[in-house]
């Protein structure tokens, strides 16, 4: 189908946006199909998430063309192939594959007869795509002459019969896998059209199939629950030894375990949010498809709806609380640790003030002795000055140049001297520390 439309004659057309067959498709992706009374219908879905889902479209695409049938297109999700009288329905999900059988029943009144093992043999001719989640044999049969009674058929502790809105049909299953590892589910047609047939056996299928891909969660949140509840019996520890006061050390170690507590949680959240996040997706889509049916009660048994509440809703509860537990466990642990984080960074501004008083004291004991040295400096530089001086005025007096006495001379250059000598020392010193200023 284009997604191209033209505007008048000729070659005017407007220029789609990119998606355009993509949404319009979407829409006709999963048709239901007309199916016939009395019918059999065999249904896998295997996990095939990561890369083992293009590995699928392969071998689907192989065991087509090896029967000389079209195979699915690049991109289609969704494909149906005809085996003389057996209809394979193929749909490919975000992590999950399903394959449907379709066959055409003999005219009897025995519920789930022959056995669903001797008619799965079409599903060895094609590889295991992933893990096997959802096996359902569905057998469609006419109300006329009359059917066994379900609760002959099923465990009737875990019987869920119901009708659909207008009494049309009836379903029953227990949601039990058989002796073959199916789970069976019966459908009584009491006056559908081959297409409302179809419709309900697609929708009852769809939810056997979400209702077991809902329920993955629960795996997930049994497992993260016993470290969860250690991390949260740690940081309870933790938070009651940050009341009290510590020093700097324990305090450093308190933060590094809340530090591992808090990316060892957080590993747990981000491994198990994409699994609890589909959980309910596929509850949703279960709840919406039971919606549709417009269930009736039949006798004093519990439709799909009740009987799937009842044991489904404890099990998304717990998937529901595990992830609350974790993002709850998670602000918390970033709380304690900012808090913690706020009182070391106090307490190293505390030890800086502390270091810095010593340096200034330090630095105001090495000024006064550098003071005492500058004197003693100045006083020996004098001294060498003025004797080097007193031995010029002697050798000029010895010979003749002068007429004064050399240690009147000397004693007159003593204070010149000094002057000098402490007014350079002084200047040198001011231009050190300027240029370190600077």
């Amino acid at each position: 189908m284009t997604a191209e439309v033209r505007i008048g004659d000729g070659d005017g057309r407007l220029s789609p946006h990119p998606l355009r067959a993509v949404v319009l498709g979407e829409v006709h992706a999963r048709p239901f199909t007309a199916l016939s009374v009395p019918a059999r219908v065999l249904h896998f879905a295997f996990d095939t998430s990561g890369d083992k889902a293009a590995a699928d479209r392969a071998a689907m695409t192989r065991f087509c063309e090896s029967r000389g049938l079209q195979p699915p297109a690049i991109g289609e999700k969704h494909h149906r192939a005809s085996f003389g009288t057996t209809m394979l329905r193929w749909e490919q999900h975000s992590e999950f594959t399903t394959y449907t059988w379709e066959f055409t029943a003999d005219a009897t009144t025995t519920p789930f007869h022959p056995d669903a093992s001797s008619l799965a043999s079409p599903m060895r001719l094609l590889p295991q795509p992933g893990p096997l989640l959802v096996a359902v044999d569905l057998h469609l049969l006419a109300d006329d002459p009359p059917v066994t009674a379900p609760e002959r058929l099923f465990d009737r502790a875990s019987l869920a019969v119901a009708e659909n809105s207008d009494g049309a049909a009836l379903y029953a299953t227990d949601f039990q896998p058989g002796p073959s590892g199916f789970v069976r589910v019966l459908v009584i047609d009491r006056g559908m059209a081959p297409e409302r047939a179809g419709a309900l056996v697609q929708r009852v299928l769809e939810i056997e199939t979400y209702r077991t891909l809902a329920l993955l969660g629960l795996p997930e949140a049994q497992r993260l629950g016993p470290s969860i509840s250690n991390a949260e019996r740690r940081l309870a520890e933790v938070t009651a030894e940050m009341r009290r006061a510590g020093d700097l050390a324990i305090n450093n170690r308190l933060l590094r375990e809340l530090t591992e507590l808090a990316a060892e949680v957080e590993a747990g959240a981000a491994a198990s949010l994409g699994r609890f996040s589909a959980s309910r997706a596929y509850e949703e889509i279960m709840t919406g498809r039971l919606a549709t049916l417009g269930e009736r009660k039949v006798g004093g048994l519990p439709t799909w709806s009740s009987f799937l509440a009842r044991r489904m809703k404890p099990a998304m509860r717990t998937c529901t609380t595990t992830e609350a537990r974790q993002s709850d466990l998670s602000l918390k642990l970033a709380r304690a640790a900012n808090l913690l984080r706020t009182r070391v960074d106090v307490e190293l501004e505390q030890q800086n003030q502390e270091l810095l008083k010593s340096m200034n004291a330090r630095t105001r004991l090495q000024l006064r002795l550098q003071t005492t040295v500058e004197g003693l400096s100045t006083a020996a530089i004098t001294y060498y000055v003025v004797g080097l001086f007193g031995y010029l005025v002697k050798g000029l007096y010895e010979a003749g140049q002068i007429k004064v006495d050399p240690s009147l001379v000397t004693a007159g250059f003593v204070p010149i001297a000094a002057l000098s000598i402490w007014w350079t020392v002084r200047s040198i010193r001011r231009r050190h520390i300027a240029g370190e200023e600077e």
